[in-house]
């Protein structure tokens, strides 16, 4: 099954969640940029507030597309501790590193908010929403940087995914919907026609179509 670029992918994606339509104690939450496209169909079918969290994948010095760990909005950092062995990288090198990344994480969410506070996240359901996952990276450190949150319940939802690091989910979410499983998987991008890259406009129209459509979702993450 190929998908003709993300927000088809959204809409096939958004059948499988139908059952949180219209749940006033859900949010859809998308990991810019890929996520966006893709989150945007499924809040939009599923009559339900959309927002935006963020994960920068830590590449490995010199081999960018290995990552290393992840870092996530809240200050989460994961690592993946059998690559950082495996290749000896030094506790310098990922700090410089994890560096780079942070700053590029407050600069997207400086652009990406527009001034609109973090969704309200405790006592709630999230549907956590990315445009595929390979080795799944990037999600985990959104889902631990989410736990710190207390949401009632955590769904992770991918229109494709890898089949083992679906199974892997399962064990750290509520619930995890991976619309196509193919095998052999090979990449994310395999699997849609058109997989350019989603820009920072993109992004920031889609947030305020859906801002628009939900405005009175915004409130705090801190409690009281």
């Amino acid at each position: 099954m190929l998908f003709e670029d993300r927000r088809d992918a959204g809409r096939a994606l958004a059948k499988k969640l139908s059952a949180y339509a219209n749940d006033p104690d859900s949010i859809v939450l998308a990991l810019p940029r890929g996520g966006v496209p893709v989150a945007y169909e499924v809040a939009k079918a599923l009559n339900l507030p959309l927002d935006i969290f963020i994960v920068r994948k830590l590449g490995v010095p010199g081999h960018e597309e290995m990552a290393m760990g992840a870092i996530a909005s809240g200050g989460t950092r994961v690592l993946n501790r059998e690559v950082v062995s495996q290749i000896g990288i030094s506790r310098e090198h990922i700090e410089v590193v994890a560096d780079r990344e942070l700053r590029e994480l407050e600069r997207r969410e400086r652009a990406y908010r527009d001034g609109s506070p973090s969704p309200q996240i405790k006592g709630r359901r999230v549907i956590l929403v990315d445009d595929g996952l390979a080795t799944g990276a990037s999600m985990r450190a959104a889902v631990q940087a989410l736990r710190q949150l207390a949401p009632e319940e955590i769904v992770v939802a991918v229109p494709v995914a890898a089949p083992q690091t679906c199974d892997e989910f399962r064990d750290i979410v509520e619930s995890i919907i991976c619309a196509v499983t193919p095998e052999p998987f090979y990449a994310v991008g395999l699997w849609y026609r058109d997989f350019s890259q989603t820009t920072d406009e993109e992004v920031q129209a889609l947030l305020a179509d859906a801002r628009a459509l939900h405005p009175s979702h915004e409130g705090s993450t801190e409690e009281g």
